[in-house]
């Protein structure tokens, strides 16, 4: 069985900062791994994506700059690090995990692209 368990969201004023995690159990091969937030009302949005194998990053043009996408293989994690937080980042933030293939870590990463995902983290910044 594979399990992912976000942690690390709360409240932050606008121009703070959050660091995500994501741990990953039951799932030892090459993955393919992303983060996701819906916003109320809105859709799941792609954020950032990271490939455990090369490293291979891509991030959300709305938070190029100011989110960072890591891992660390041996604690089987993803994190997220978030800086210069803005209300419109405010969401439910999701990790998501796949096998990886080819693609992982150069397109923005699509719901349909993974089979694993957490319960999610809540992100809430305020003005």
């Amino acid at each position: 069985q594979v399990y992912l368990v976000e942690s690390g969201g709360g409240s932050v004023q606008a121009g703070g900062s959050l660091r995500l995690s994501c741990a990953v159990s039951g799932f030892a091969y090459s993955k393919c791994m992303a983060w996701f937030r819906q916003g109320s009302g809105k859709e799941l949005e792609g954020v950032a994506v990271i490939h455990s194998g090369t490293g291979f990053t891509y991030y959300a043009d709305s938070v190029k700059g100011r989110f960072t996408a890591s891992q660390d293989n041996a604690k089987n994690t993803l994190y997220l690090q978030m800086n210069s937080l803005k209300p419109e980042d405010t969401g439910m933030y999701y990790c998501a995990a796949n096998l990886a293939d080819p693609s992982c870590g150069n397109q923005n990463p699509k719901t349909y692209m993974f089979a694993y995902w957490g319960h999610g983290t809540q992100v809430t910044v305020s003005s």
